[in-house]
């Protein structure tokens, strides 16, 4: 287990000098490595002014001066005029350690027909920008989502200076499900693991903000995986006795998110099961589709992460999936997220392989087929959530 994140949530006019003792300080406060200092700010539509990317750039920089490895600069928000979009593009294709997002479907149930085409179109331009796609590396959509989770491209301010911790911890719940004889013992086990890990996190953390006067808000627990095998969120899905992709891998998803969620501690963001597909050496290997995320998602974790698309994929389907994220998000009241990766001249099925340390080879997977004639509707629609079934 690592920290992949202490996570700086900032207003845009706190000045970055005041925080340089803490960046320092906070890469070695903790039992285990950390691995990067982050800094989230309010959305930037309401406050950078233009030159919007020069003043965007100066304002990372500002932030890499006193240690800050990635910088968010926040959503653009369903009310934010749809043109900031194009900022968006414009200040990732100028920088490799600027983040940001894009609501698609708001807190309230709203979804929004004509924003989520409009980020499908998005999507298609920045996976044209860098090598390999990686311009959506570094953006994803919400939908549902409240400010202050430490993961990014989630990542944005809702307000004040505070901090969060986000967590890779995949190989933890390895361990704990290796170790059990029995389902209840591989559930006390995860949930004893990450409440021993959390209460030592979280004195750590809780001594940084005695030092420096800045709240912690909480831990995101959300068992990221990293690339390896060891590592693996989908390997400690298949520990439970089941095949990512295949029939029973639904109730293993349910049933890790179930102990993450039992387990007591300080939580702040999603705490869920992350399946990042490009990050996640077994879950690359796997014949895995959108609907089944999409499936698992329902149950579970964070919603469509790091999912390889074919390079030729429509706006259209690129839309149809936006909008079946947001409806589970909506009508399940939970937050959800889509990092869709086309990758250019790249094919359904076709080997991916990436000289990159964070992502572990795989193949293009499959989207689903378009119902243009439903799709095409630009108006927002506000669906309710679901309260019980009767």
């Amino acid at each position: 287990m690592e920290i992949r994140s202490v996570t700086f949530f900032v207003e845009p006019d706190f000045a970055p000098k005041q925080a340089r003792d803490f960046i320092a300080q906070a890469r070695t406060a903790f039992h285990v490595p950390v691995q990067t200092i982050r800094v989230a700010t309010t959305p930037f539509p309401d406050w950078l002014q233009a030159p919007h990317v020069k003043n965007a750039l100066d304002f990372v920089a500002r932030w890499q001066a006193v240690g800050a490895d990635y910088v968010s600069l926040g959503a653009v928000l369903l009310p934010h005029d749809s043109a900031w979009l194009d900022v968006a593009a414009q200040m990732i294709d100028a920088s490799d350690v600027l983040f940001c997002s894009a609501e698609m479907a708001d807190r309230e149930g709203m979804i929004d027909f004509g924003r989520i085409f409009s980020l499908a179109k998005l999507i298609k331009t920045l996976s044209t920008q860098k090598p390999n796609g990686f311009g959506n590396l570094y953006f994803t959509t919400l939908a549902n989502c409240l400010p202050h989770s430490p993961f990014f491209p989630v990542a944005y301010n809702g307000g004040g200076n505070h901090f969060a911790i986000a967590v890779e911890s995949a190989d933890l719940a390895r361990t704990a499900i290796q170790s059990a004889a029995t389902l209840e013992e591989a559930r006390h086990n995860l949930i004893q693991s990450i409440e021993t890990k959390t209460a030592k996190l979280e004195e750590s953390a809780e001594k940084l903000f005695t030092d420096y006067s800045l709240p912690f808000t909480g831990i995101d627990f959300s068992l990221a995986p990293f690339p390896t095998d060891p590592q693996s969120l989908g390997g400690a899905l298949e520990d439970l006795g089941t095949v990512v992709g295949q029939s029973g891998s639904l109730f293993a998803a349910a049933f890790v998110t179930d102990a993450l969620q039992r387990a007591q501690f300080k939580k702040v963001g999603f705490n869920g099961l992350m399946l990042p597909v490009l990050e996640d050496s077994v879950l690359a290997r796997r014949d895995l589709d959108v609907q089944n995320l999409l499936m698992y998602s329902a149950v579970c974790g964070v919603g469509l992460d790091t999912v390889p698309l074919a390079g030729d994929v429509s706006a259209e389907t690129l839309a149809a999936i936006l909008i079946d994220t947001a409806t589970l998000a909506t009508r399940l009241n939970k937050p959800l997220t889509a990092r869709l990766m086309p990758m250019p001249d790249k094919q359904v099925g076709d080997p991916l392989t990436f000289d990159f340390p964070y992502f572990a080879n795989g193949h293009v997977m499959s989207a689903p087929a378009t119902l243009t004639n439903l799709l095409t509707q630009s108006s927002p629609v506000k669906l309710t959530a679901i309260k019980n079934f009767n």
